[in-house]
Parts: structure tokens; C-alpha cells; sequence
């Protein structure tokens, strides 16, 4: 499976295999620890005298998961997966109650509470309605959990469109911001098990709300067991098999519909354009106690901007007499594209009582071209990105008693990113096409002939060891203790490197393969990490503690120059640099959260955490061959870029939150946070000089940031046909750079590069999100969101005037998004059948805090237009128009 999806190399199969069965063998014999993805059910039962109800029975119906009562008629269970169970009471002597759609979350507590009647007859039972609190007065922190049924109303296709709805999470060209975070702070979980990418730190897989039982974004503090995370955690709980054979599938198809005389672009109808097709199916293999789930999805998508293939490659044109000739065929082709399958499999055996395995793959393979409007009638030119991922492993979960488990889990992550347009680099296309040349003065600079010369590569094979030891010491008091072992194999680089030389007189094409220092080839890093951490979650009638603490260590296994000031040697008498081995890092991050309420229908919280990340690899460890520092010359510090540094120190973020939540009406829930983030030790850039008075630049733990802010939200449980839910934030993020490289572009441009403190690119003051929905049970369903955000940093310029601007200190226009989803449902001789539609950027906004002219801070029009006649002719430079998708679905069951 992994030859087939990634394509490793098969001299590298044997040492995966040896290095899987080694960590098989660590799983079995060694119980290492896992994030928590069971949730916790609690209360109390009395009489109709209000006295405790000794030794009666709480059991999760269609499970064996129950407790009795204690003397004080207190009871917990722990080790339920996410879901909704029906919950039966039962006690001798009194009516047996069973309450229906109980939601249990990964990692909460629910608290239900019962009062029983005596029995009259034998064999009584009552069936009631589980009331989900419209607040949870024991949260001590901000998180949103949604279930598989909150996500279907959306409209939403995968899961970053989930996190992106979330207060406090901002949406940038890069990527998501959390709470004035720079991208790539966010610690993604698949079942409790981290899949991020030590390259770039973002997830390695992309995930169909199809495959989702329950998603969990944290967006404020959170407990010791999630680490390598600074602003927020988003954990994602897959679905699984159980006794039914039970089915799905949906298919949809769309377009994009808008008016081009508004975009500077010509609009034609293109149905089709966008296609899914997903179906999955789960329930028993015929093995006792075992059950499997296969679900598949296919993924077409061209991008609403096309080109037209005026040109091939090969053509050679006449720059010097302004002779551009084509010999493309004149086809339509859309510029961007993407073709995506996606899977995932999993089988579950429950055979031996107390002890539950499983395995799991998570597999995705991508295929596409990114929209560069240059290469608009050469699309051909453009190179194409290849993504191959599979996050595959192990899950055992043995519960020792009633009141203590532990889960172990085994994972492999593998990812492999490819960027080239010809394969081999000796590939003679390169040789006849050459590389990509336009002329201003044909259509605005268009690429008219050549290639793209990109040739990239990352591969990241990632082994964890993870899991967790849980036991309920007793009513109050749960403790958690865990860690985990991260061993990472990160290779990155060009894949060869094309150049043009002149030989005698003319310009001859080279290929250059590990040719350091200039042709450097594919560097390998080998990082390890470990973590440790103890958590003890207290909750008594009247007050909820979340205390713990976490040990992170990382080890780079990598060197540095032992003298900064001669790093390459190249300086004579004065001392001379040897490799030195990097230090090995360690921290102590505390974390503190503690729920108070003030009435059964009111809470107030207040959480503080140390949370600390390292670096992605991909920006911190580039560039680090310091033997090209031979050539330094005095006065040009940024020829030979930004030096990675792998001695780098985990970055630190101190978070305080407090907040309020409050049971207006049994319908009506809000909450007010206030959060305060100090943000040290962030990637910036140092500059160093050498014994010859020379100058370079090299990261090192340097930038600084701050984000302050609160979120004020209403959650109105359905009321006849209607829900909604509002939430507005006011956040302020700042600091002294917004990118690690800041600091150099500025000194490379002859700026002033001393630290200073200003907004951050992502610095969106205001936004408000409001979900409406309108539904009727087995009928129909009908939602909208609107998203309104305030404009986000942009450096005016008046450089006409020779007049200089400081920096972030424009505001981009307000935006705003509405995006809709209609499902109608039917039942064809008990199956399930429905059709939906969903558009997303209903009224065709053609900004949401993208590209703006520095001198008007408008994305329409310029200053002195004369001078951006290609900007302005480029329509890439808008919000995406409007999509429509129109789809059905079918499913085994209602």
C-alpha cells in the first residue's frame, strides 16, 4: 500500500518495514501514552424523597459500558467513545428509566443527574428526551464540539471549512490564524494522534466531513496532554463500524456562476467543472467482535479561471522584433486545477472482553496545478504539484477496571510532495522548450514560451509512539498521565537544478546534481522528540479544576559552525570553525483551568497555560550549509539568503483566558471570553558579521508578538423550525514582524530593521459569523452563514511623493461572505434519499481581505494606473466568485 500510494523506493521498503515491526514490538510490550478521544458521564440519582439511590445501575444501552452508584448515589463512567447513546437507569423497586440521545464528547464530562420513582407495576419503564444543557457551566476553557449531525447542515466540505467557521480563527492567504497566531501553530489530531508535518507543521491529510463522527477546535488554553501547539488544538474523531451493515453515498456536481465584466474576465457556463463522488461502508466482517469501515471519495475541481493555449512550450518567438507567433491549437484550459481520491479504512476487534484494537489508514493522493495568470495562453508551461500521503497505525484501548484504561497507539505519517513539470531532469522538453519568457509588451508580460523550472521534493516519514493512562481515583478526581516519541525523517530540496550557460556564444542548458556549495542536493534531517505529562481533572459540585503539567524534549541531530564569525573557514588567522553538535532542548509548560459556577444556570472560568512549539523544519532548518559562506563579500549580506539554523529553540506562547457562560433561557445560551496571548521566541532573523567585516543573516529565536481580544457569543436552540448562532470578536494581534524573513526583506530594501511593534498582516479587529438554520426532522433542512470581517494590514504607499508610509498601518476594505445549504429528504422503501444544493459566496464578493493597490487600498483600481496595467488586467486578484453544487445522496438507513 505505501509503494503504491507514495511511491517509496524500494531500497527504502526494507528499513520501514524493519523500523514498523520494531515500534510493533514497543507498542505491545510497552503501554506509552495517547490523547484523549473518550469522553465521561457522570451524576447523580435519588428518589422522590431526594435521598441517594444506593447500587442501582446506569448502563449505555448497545454497549457494556456502566457503573453502579455509590453510598452518596454517585456514579462515572469513563471510556466512552464520542457519539450519542441512549443511557437506561434502573434500580430495584423503581421505575426503570431510559433516557434517549445523550451526546458524549471526546474529553468532557457529561453530567447526568436522575430522579427515579417507585415501581407500581413490573417491568415500568419511562423514556424521556435527554435536555442537553444549552451551556456547560464545567468548561473551563473555548472550545467548539461539533458531531457528525451539526456538520451535515452545513455548508461545508472538509474540515478546514469546519475550523474556519470558529470564532477566533482568521483566514489569511497562508493559511488559518488562530487568535493572532502565525500559521502553522495549530496542532492537528486525527483520533488523538497528532498528523502534522514536522516539514511545514500543517496537517498531512485532508479530511471529508464524511469521515467525521466528531470535530473538537480549541481555540483558547488547553490541557498537558496536547503539545507542539501554541494557539489551538483541532481534534477529529473518525467514524467507525458497528454491528449493522450500514451504507452511504453522495455525489454532487457545480460551477462557478458570476458576472466577468466585474472581475475583468469572460464568464461561460461550465457544468461539470466541479465533481465529487464519495460513498463508504461499514458493520461486521463475519469475524466475532470485529467490524470494519471503507469509505472513498473522488474530487475533481478546476479553478474558475481559464486560459487558452495560444501557445506551446516549444514556440520561439521574436522578442527583439516583437514577432509572437503560436502554434497552440486555441483550446479553453483552465489554468488551476486539482484531481484528488482520498480513503480511509479501518477495522475494529472488540473479541477479548476489557480490550479493543484497531487499525487504521488514512490515504490521499492529489494531483494538480496552481492558477498563475502569467502562463494563461502557455498553461502547458506550468509545472505540477503531486502530494502523496498516508497516516496509517494502531489503536489499543485495554480497560484494566471500571475506573481506570489505557489506550496505546502506533502511527506512521507519511507524506510526499513533488513539484516539477517533467519528471526526469534530463528531460529533453527542457532542453527545446527552455525556460518561460513573456514581453510587456504582448498582452502584459504573458509567458509565451518555456517552463516552469521548479523542481521541488519533501518527503516526511514520521513514527509516533502515544497513548494514555486514565483512572477515576474516585468521584472528584481523574487523572491522566501520557507522552509520546516523535522520530522524524524530513528530506527537502531542489530535485537537480536547471541553469543556462554561454558556451562560445551561445546559451546552453546545465543540470547541476549535488553540486554544493551553489547546487546544493536533498538535505535529511532526523529530529527526535519526546513529551511527558500528568493531568488531573477535579470536578466537585461546585467547582471544576483542569491542572497538569508537560515536559517536551527535542533533539535536532544536527550541527552547527562552532564560530559564527568564521563559519566556512575562509578567513586566515583568526580561529577556525568545527562542526558542533546542536543542543538538545527541554521546557516545563504548566497549565492551570478552573470552572466556577455561580448558579446552576451561570459559570465563570479562568485558564492560563505555558504553551511552547517548535519550528517547522521546512524554515528553520533551510539553507544550512554554511560552507557557502566562503564567498561572502563585504556589503552583501542577502545574496547568499537566509542561513537555517538547526540550533533553534522552541518558540513560547504564555496564554490567559477568562470568561463567562450563562443559561439565559432554556433556549438561549451565551458566553463572553477575554483573552490576553505574550508571544516570545518567535523565528526571526539575526545578523551576524565575520572577522573580514562582512555581514550574513541566519534565523534564530528572535520576533516577538502580542494578541489580546474577547468573543461574545449566543447559541439559540432550535425554537420550532429555527436555530442560530452569533459570534462576534474583537482581537488585536501585533508584533515586530509577521513572517521570519520580515526582518531581512526590510534590511535588504535599506529600511530600518530595528524591532518595532505593529499590526500583524492577519490583525482583523472585528469579525462576526451568524449560522441560521431552519429545519423540520426527516424533512427538510435549510442553512446559511454569514461571515462579516474588518479589514486586515496593508502598507499604504505614496511613493510618487517620496513619501514613506509606515508599515501595516492601512486597513483593507470590510468584507463579507454568505454562504447557504438547502437538503430536502425522502424515504424510498427505508432508504434514505435526499438532494441538496449548496452555494457558497452567495452574493459574489469579489473581496474578503486579499490583494489591495498600496497606494488606494482598493483591490479595483490604482493610483497611477499606467504603471499596474498587468495587476489591473490580472482577475486572480478577487475573492473567488460564486460556486454552486447540486448533489445527492443515498444511505442504507434514515
Amino acid at each position: 500500500m505505501m509503494s503504491r500510494y507514495l511511491r517509496i523506493k524500494s531500497h527504502r521498503n526494507a528499513k520501514h518495514f524493519a523500523s514498523t515491526v520494531f515500534f510493533l514490538a514497543l507498542l505491545i510490550s510497552y503501554p506509552l501514552l495517547h490523547a484523549d478521544t473518550r469522553g465521561k458521564l457522570s451524576g447523580t440519582l435519588r428518589d422522590q424523597r431526594n435521598d441517594p439511590l444506593i447500587g442501582a445501575n446506569v448502563l449505555l444501552v448497545g454497549t457494556t459500558l456502566g457503573a453502579s452508584t455509590d453510598v452518596e448515589g454517585n456514579y462515572v463512567i469513563i471510556n466512552i467513545p464520542p457519539g450519542t447513546y441512549d443511557v437506561r437507569i434502573s434500580s430495584v423497586g423503581y421505575q426503570t428509566k431510559i433516557i434517549q440521545q445523550v451526546r458524549i464528547a471526546s474529553g468532557q464530562t457529561t453530567t447526568l443527574s436522575e430522579t427515579l420513582q417507585e415501581q407500581v407495576l413490573e417491568g415500568e419503564e419511562i423514556v424521556v428526551l435527554a435536555e442537553r444543557p444549552i451551556v456547560d457551566v464545567k468548561q473551563t476553557n473555548t472550545v467548539a464540539i461539533l458531531g457528525k449531525e451539526d456538520i451535515a447542515v452545513l455548508p461545508v466540505q472538509e474540515l478546514n471549512d469546519i475550523v474556519n467557521l470558529q470564532a477566533g480563527v482568521v483566514s489569511s492567504g497562508d493559511g488559518l490564524h488562530f487568535r493572532g497566531g502565525r500559521v502553522g501553530e495549530v496542532q492537528y489530531q486525527v483520533n488523538g494522534v497528532s498528523v502534522n508535518n514536522a516539514y511545514d507543521n500543517k496537517s498531512s491529510v485532508s479530511i471529508d466531513r464524511s469521515l467525521i463522527q466528531e470535530v473538537q477546535v480549541i481555540s483558547g488554553t488547553f490541557d498537558a496532554e496536547y503539545g507542539q501547539a501554541m494557539s489551538g488544538v483541532v481534534n477529529t474523531v473518525l467514524r467507525t463500524g458497528g454491528e449493522q451493515i450500514q451504507w452511504n453515498a453522495e455525489v454532487f456536481a457545480g460551477d462557478f456562476f458570476y458576472d466577468g465584466t466585474k472581475r475583468g474576465t469572460t464568464y461561460r457556463p461550465r457544468p461539470g467543472s466541479l465533481q465529487n463522488l464519495q460513498a463508504s461502508l461499514s458493520g461486521p466482517t463475519g469475524v466475532p467482535e470485529t467490524y470494519f469501515i471503507l469509505s472513498g471519495r473522488k474530487n475533481e475541481f478546476n479553478d474558475y479561471i481559464y486560459g487558452e493555449r495560444r501557445f506551446v512550450p516549444t514556440d520561439k518567438s521574436d522578442f527583439e522584433g516583437k514577432v509572437f507567433k503560436g502554434t497552440g491549437d486555441g483550446a479553453e484550459v483552465p489554468i488551476g486545477y486539482t484531481s484528488e481520491w482520498s480513503g480511509l479504512g479501518r477495522i475494529t476487534n472488540k473479541s477479548i472482553e476489557g480490550l479493543e484494537l484497531a487499525y487504521q489508514a488514512i490515504v490521499n493522493r492529489k494531483e494538480g496545478r496552481r492558477t498563475n495568470w502569467a502562463f494563461r495562453f502557455n498553461s502547458d508551461g506550468l509545472s505540477k504539484q503531486r502530494t502523496r500521503s498516508l497516516v496509517h497505525g494502531l489503536d489499543l484501548t485495554h480497560t484494566l477496571s471500571s475506573s481506570t484504561y489505557y489506550s496505546v497507539s502506533f502511527r506512521q505519517n507519511l507524506v510526499d510532495y513533488k513539484d516539477y513539470l517533467y519528471e526526469s531532469l534530463y528531460d529533453t522538453r527542457y532542453d527545446s522548450a527552455g525556460s518561460a519568457k513573456g514581453d510587456f509588451n504582448y498582452e502584459f508580460g504573458a509567458i509565451v514560451q518555456g517552463v516552469d523550472f521548479s523542481r521541488f521534493t519533501q518527503e516526511t516519514d514520521t513514527k509516533l509512539i502515544q497513548g494514555t493512562l486514565t483512572s477515576q481515583i474516585d468521584n472528584e478526581h481523574m487523572i491522566k498521565v501520557g507522552g509520546e516519541v516523535q522520530l522524524h525523517d524530513v528530506k527537502f530540496g531542489n530535485l537537480g537544478h536547471l541553469a543556462f550557460l554561454e558556451e562560445g556564444g551561445r546559451q546552453t542548458l546545465v543540470r547541476y546534481e549535488n553540486r554544493p556549495p551553489n547546487y546544493p542536493p536533498i538535505r535529511e534531517y532526523t529530529p527526535i522528540s519526546f513529551a511527558a505529562y500528568i493531568q488531573d481533572r477535579a470536578e466537585w459540585t461546585d467547582i471544576t479544576v483542569r491542572a497538569g503539567v508537560r515536559f517536551e524534549y527535542f533533539d535536532a541531530k544536527s550541527t552547527i559552525p562552532s564560530d559564527l564569525s568564521n563559519p566556512a573557514n575562509a578567513i586566515e588567522n583568526v580561529p577556525q570553525s568545527v562542526p558542533l553538535a546542536t543542543t538538545k532542548k527541554s521546557s516545563v509548560a504548566p497549565r492551570l483551568a478552573v470552572s466556577f459556577p455561580v448558579s446552576a444556570r451561570a459559570s465563570v472560568y479562568f485558564s492560563y497555560g505555558h504553551f511552547y512549539q517548535f519550528p517547522a523544519l521546512g524554515i528553520s532548518f533551510s539553507n544550512a550549509n554554511y560552507s557557502v559562506l566562503s564567498e561572502l563579500e563585504p556589503n552583501k549580506p542577502f545574496d547568499l539568503g537566509i542561513f537555517g539554523n538547526p540550533d533553534i529553540k522552541p518558540e513560547k506562547t504564555v496564554h490567559y483566558e477568562f470568561g463567562y457562560r450563562h443559561a439565559a433561557m432554556e433556549y438561549l445560551g451565551l458566553s463572553i471570553n477575554m483573552f490576553y496571548k505574550d508571544i516570545r521566541d518567535l523565528l526571526g532573523v539575526e545578523f551576524i558579521e565575520t572577522y573580514a567585516d562582512a555581514e550574513y543573516v541566519r534565523y534564530t529565536n528572535i520576533d516577538f508578538g502580542n494578541a489580546f481580544g474577547f468573543t461574545f457569543s449566543l447559541d439559540q436552540r432550535r425554537v420550532g423550525i429555527i436555530s442560530s448562532s452569533l459570534d462576534y470578536t474583537l482581537s488585536i494581534a501585533s508584533g515586530n514582524s509577521s513572517d521570519p524573513r520580515e526582518t531581512a526583506t526590510r534590511a535588504a530594501a535599506g529600511q530600518d530593521r530595528r524591532p518595532r511593534q505593529i499590526p500583524l498582516n492577519w490583525d482583523q479587529r472585528h469579525a462576526l459569523n451568524l449560522t441560521v438554520q431552519l429545519s423540520e426532522h426527516e424533512d427538510y433542512s435549510i442553512s446559511g452563514v454569514l461571515k462579516v470581517s474588518s479589514g486586515q494590514p496593508y502598507t499604504p504607499s505614496l511613493s510618487a511623493y517620496g513619501v514613506t508610509i509606515e508599515q501595516n498601518s492601512g486597513r483593507k476594505p470590510v468584507s463579507a461572505i454568505v454562504d447557504l445549504r438547502a437538503e430536502k429528504f425522502f424515504d424510498i422503501s427505508g432508504t434514505g434519499f435526499s438532494v441538496f444544493a449548496r452555494i457558497f459566496n452567495a452574493l459574489d464578493a469579489r473581496f474578503n481581505n486579499g490583494f489591495v493597490f498600496e497606494d488606494t487600498g482598493s483591490p479595483d483600481y490604482a493610483a497611477i494606473p499606467g504603471v499596474v496595467l498587468a495587476q489591473l488586467a490580472n482577475p486572480t486578484r478577487y475573492n473567488a466568485p460564486r460556486r454552486i453544487e447540486v448533489g445527492i445522496t443515498l444511505s442504507s438507513t434514515r
